[in-house]
């Protein structure tokens, strides 16, 4: 069964976004985004909602050429992977982009059950709190950047229920990123 994982930079302090917005981190290099690249290559589908989708619009039409060897190679995974939107005020999408029919739940249950290669990626805190609410994310994967923003918008869902996880995965960066791959137990 396809599992569902949901990945992003973090702050150390737990946000993806400072109370400004902010995301912009210091220690992201070569090696930090080659993370990216790996797990880009074992996602068959991207779930988003759409502030996340809006801001991914830029890498549709970005200068390929200005970008360096390991970001071109990204791009090319990511304009290639179908995507699915979830949106209540979108009525068109563009690119390899469909918006979802069913709610998240059901749209994770279809996905899992098809028998198509690659995990169910979850993109964007908001949508990953909702499936994290429901117990439907398998395994979380985090690139902790040495910054604390102190507010804004944190990784985790704030729910109060209590999820136990394995660690699978460490890796560490001289930049001060670390690398945390976990599953949950179930």
């Amino acid at each position: 069964m396809r599992r569902v994982t949901y990945s992003m930079s973090v702050s150390l302090d737990g946000f993806v976004q400072g109370p400004d917005g902010d995301f912009d981190w210091p220690g992201l290099s070569d090696a930090v985004f080659g993370i990216a690249l790996d797990e880009i290559c074992e996602v068959g589908v991207h779930l988003m909602g759409r502030h996340l989708y809006e801001a991914m619009l830029y890498w549709e039409t970005v200068d390929e050429s200005a970008l360096a060897a390991p970001v071109q190679q990204w791009l090319e995974f990511w304009n290639a992977l179908p995507k699915v939107v979830f949106s209540k005020t979108l009525s068109t999408v563009q690119g390899n982009a469909r918006l979802a029919t069913t709610g998240l739940a059901d749209e994770i249950a279809r996905l899992r059950s098809e028998p198509a290669p690659g995990n169910i990626a979850i993109g964007g805190a908001t949508l990953a709190a909702q499936a994290a609410t429901v117990g439907l994310i398998d395994e979380y994967h985090l690139r902790v950047y040495p910054v604390l923003v102190g507010g804004g918008l944190p990784f985790f869902a704030r729910d109060e229920r209590r999820v136990d996880l394995e660690l699978l995965e460490t890796r560490s960066f001289d930049s001060g990123v670390a690398y945390l791959r976990y599953a949950v137990r179930r």
